[in-house]
């Protein structure tokens, strides 16, 4: 499952931290034993002591973002159900490996795809954008690449595929993946999301038997030979995937370094005020991202931290 910027892996622990608001004396036991209660203020102290400030950033961005922007539990469904049919039998190990609840799984989904929705805020797409972007996922391609440590290198091997040497044998010789050695560079079929952007958008702009020139990613300079192309059915998109799909692309086009900021305004407009002093400092993140003044403003007021004794 996927994580944006702001998403901890805390969410069982602030179902359970916030659970201790609930009903109910301090005092009052919720485990019992001949060794002792655990009360529900031990319990508090506890969760406080050992992912207080983490749960306090979580819940305060659940609710920001919650008065902004609409998730709707069908949403949350749709997305828990597809991950779920996903992982199949793994999905218990799934929950215990990260240390989650279902209902904490659930309350993940939703907080990512809040902030899926605050990052993607104001961006359009358009039909053709949309028609563009499904065209793409319903395409494999096969190829083979020569991976090479830099654009000189590169150059010099492209020069070598376009005077007719054998790209494999050239793969074998001169490409920095191992897996080349045996394969010759050989990649098999993959879709969209399979490889960095970089690459599929190289091996797509082919022609099938075609070779790019070097094209950068992550991992060096591929020199990329597109061996074949087919797209699936024609089965016209519903309603449903047509969405999917454009917040897929507004979420390709977001600027994730801004997320920090949009939820630091958030939290500022809604004068968020933190009463624990031993929290206090659970804001800091969003009081840090705001802005410095320009010469000669006024330096915008810290989100306000209220200690014992005040009002």
């Amino acid at each position: 499952m996927k994580k944006t910027v702001l998403s901890f892996t805390l969410a069982a622990s602030v179902l359970a931290l916030s659970a201790c608001s609930g009903s109910g004396s301090d005092d009052e036991a919720i485990v019992t034993s001949k060794d002792g209660d655990i009360t529900k203020s031990d319990f508090y102290k506890e969760m406080k002591d050992s992912v207080g400030e983490q749960a306090i950033q979580m819940m305060v961005i659940e609710k920001v973002l919650e008065s902004k922007y609409d998730v709707s539990d069908k949403e949350v469904q749709a997305e828990y159900d597809d991950v779920k049919k996903q992982l199949g039998d793994n999905y218990d190990q799934y929950l215990a490996s990260n240390g989650q609840t279902d209902a904490g799984f659930k309350k993940s989904i939703k907080l990512n795809k809040l902030q899926e929705a605050a990052l993607t805020d104001g961006i359009k797409v358009s039909d053709e954008d949309v028609d563009k972007y499904l065209e793409e996922k319903n395409t494999e391609l096969k190829a083979s690449h020569i991976l090479l440590d830099t654009e000189e290198k590169a150059n010099e091997v492209k020069k070598k595929v376009d005077a007719g040497e054998d790209f494999a044998k050239l793969a074998k010789e001169y490409s920095t993946e191992e897996a080349a050695q045996e394969t010759g560079g050989e990649l098999g079929w993959f879709k969209k999301g399979d490889m960095v952007e970089e690459f599929w958008k190289g091996a797509a702009a082919l022609k099938k038997g075609e070779v790019s020139g070097p094209v950068q990613s992550e991992h060096g300079f591929h020199i990329i030979k597109l061996e074949d192309k087919k797209t699936g059915d024609d089965k016209k998109p519903s309603k449903e995937e047509r969405k999917k799909a454009a917040d897929e692309l507004k979420m390709e086009k977001a600027d994730t370094s801004s997320l920090v900021d949009k939820v630091s305004k958030l939290v500022k407009d809604a004068d968020v005020k933190v009463k624990d002093k031993e929290l206090k400092s659970a804001l800091d993140l969003f009081n840090q991202s705001q802005a410095a003044p320009a010469d000669g403003e006024k330096a915008p007021a810290d989100t306000e931290t209220e200690t014992d004794g005040e009002k």
